[in-house]
């Protein structure tokens, strides 16, 4: 086993031997009833944790951001209890990613050192003749320099005694395919295009060169003095059909670097080595090349490293979007606090109106809200907020004292108003409360008025561009017929 290899194996059992010890001894820990089951260990080893780290640590679960969003959420709760299950929800889907990513990366590690053929004193396993043709990297270390080859590592070939059929149509385009970037096939100075396939048609073109020397069964031209005419047989190959061709070919000299001509000689002494192994088990790349001792290395697309790169980045991520995800819902749960409030003020001037005492209106509105959500299915906060402020008055708070907690607990300044306007009734006495209490369902109407008008706004920017788009796409439906018929 590779010493890179054997490193993300024994990372990876620690880690997960880590993760069982750790949900050993936290296995007695409690979750809550509605918790993913998937995450059930991963929150209770959170819980373990945060018992521990939470006393030496305590800035690092410190946030009075966080904490308010969460008091604001949920005002009935304790507020221990609501810290302790929110860092250790974010904790479990943290610990969640780490153990998947450290696996993932692990796979993935694995699953690329798997695609090594290379073996020691330069030895290439070849495949199965089920198997694929490889194609690898090497790197050859000849003392000097270093260079880089691609081959593919064909597997062991068998025998077949069914051939393919050819075409003529594709011959007569074959040149025009092989030609590649020279003018003609009377004129090659750079590399021949000799494939397998080409475009659409389903012929298996093999390529046999008559001056290996010059050019390679590849295409590549190998550096000449004079201009030379070689011949290149295509074996052509269909169903049961074949039937071989000839092109004579032209080679012009080219103008090579000495390192490119070191690398065009290296090349051929691999292929001509490739070549007389075909029939063999194993491929014996060269080990001596112009006296120097040649030292192969595989190039493997490893990308282990980018998935654990990921997997700190998720946890991240989870980490700090957790918080943001928090803040998010109070800012749902204010707009539909704003939403609510005409409706709790109109209501309490139609109760009052009526010789209801503010208490015994209070309480009919948050009844009839508790009965609207249930019908709906729909989470009202103002909801929430009335009966609990009910909740306390039952509990024996005084009303005033439960008024201004509700206001407070709202964190709106509209309702911060009406708790006011309500505990001030209660403790001076005040006669013009009803007038008040129309001047304020007035004010909230007006504040609701401008706010839709403002969405609506809003929605008429946004649909700019898409009704900007639309005429666009009409005027080219126009005008370019108009053209057309000119």
């Amino acid at each position: 086993m590779d010493l890179e290899v054997k490193k993300v194996y024994w990372i990876t059992m620690a880690v997960a031997g880590g993760y069982v010890v750790l949900f050993v001894f936290a296995r007695r820990e409690d979750t809550p009833p509605d918790f993913s089951i998937i995450l059930v260990p991963f929150y209770k080893m959170s819980l373990f944790l945060l018992k521990r780290i939470w006393p030496k640590f305590p800035g690092f679960f410190a946030s009075s951001q966080v904490e308010k969003d969460l008091f604001q959420l949920h005002p009935s709760e304790a507020k221990e209890c609501l810290k302790t299950e929110y860092y250790g929800r974010k904790m479990s889907l943290c610990l969640a990613v780490i153990l998947f990513g450290v696996f993932l990366c692990c796979a993935v590690k694995f699953s690329a050192q798997s695609e090594g053929v290379l073996g020691q004193d330069g030895i290439v396993k070849r495949g199965d003749f089920r198997d694929d043709i490889k194609d690898i990297r090497i790197v050859a270390d000849c003392g000097k320099q270093k260079m880089e080859f691609r081959l593919q590592v064909e597997p062991v070939q068998l025998t077949e005694s069914e051939a393919k059929a050819l075409f003529d149509e594709f011959l007569e385009v074959l040149p025009n395919y092989i030609k590649g970037e020279n003018e003609s096939l009377q004129a090659i100075s750079k590399d021949l295009k000799l494939e397998n396939e080409y475009d659409s048609y389903p012929i298996w073109v093999e390529w046999d060169s008559g001056e290996k020397g010059l050019l390679s069964d590849s295409g590549h031209v190998f550096s000449i003095a004079a201009p030379k005419q070689v011949w290149l047989k295509a074996h052509l190959t269909y169903g049961k059909y074949n039937q071989d061709a000839e092109f004579l070919i032209t080679l012009l000299p080219p103008v090579v670097s000495e390192e490119e001509r070191l690398y065009q000689e290296l090349e051929q002494i691999l292929l001509n080595a490739h070549d007389n192994s075909l029939d063999e088990k194993d491929w014996k790349l060269p080990a001596e090349w112009k006296g120097e001792r040649i030292y192969w290395q595989q190039v493997i697309e490893d990308n282990s490293l980018l998935f654990w790169v990921m997997t700190l980045g998720t946890v991240v991520l989870i980490y700090f979007f957790f918080d943001k995800d928090l803040h998010d819902q109070i800012e749902r749960r204010k707009k539909s606090l704003h939403r609510d409030y005409p409706e709790i003020v109109h209501k309490l001037v139609l109760f009052v109106g009526a010789g209801m005492t503010i208490r015994g209106a209070f309480q009919k509105i948050a009844s009839d809200f508790d009965t609207k959500q249930k019908g709906t299915g729909k989470q009202s906060p103002a909801c929430a907020e009335m009966l609990y402020t009910c909740g306390e008055l039952c509990a024996g708070v005084s009303e005033g004292a439960a008024y201004e907690h509700f206001g407070k607990r709202t964190g709106l300044q509209e309702y911060i108003r009406l708790s006011t306007l309500l505990a001030q009734n209660l403790k001076r006495g005040n006669s013009t409360l009803l007038e008040r209490l129309r001047e304020e369902a007035d004010k909230a109407a007006e504040e609701q008025l401008q706010q839709s008008r403002k969405l609506g706004e809003e929605a008429e920017t946004k649909l700019l561009a898409p009704m900007v788009l639309m005429l666009a796409i009409v005027m080219a439906l126009i005008m370019i017929p108009a053209f057309s018929n000119l």
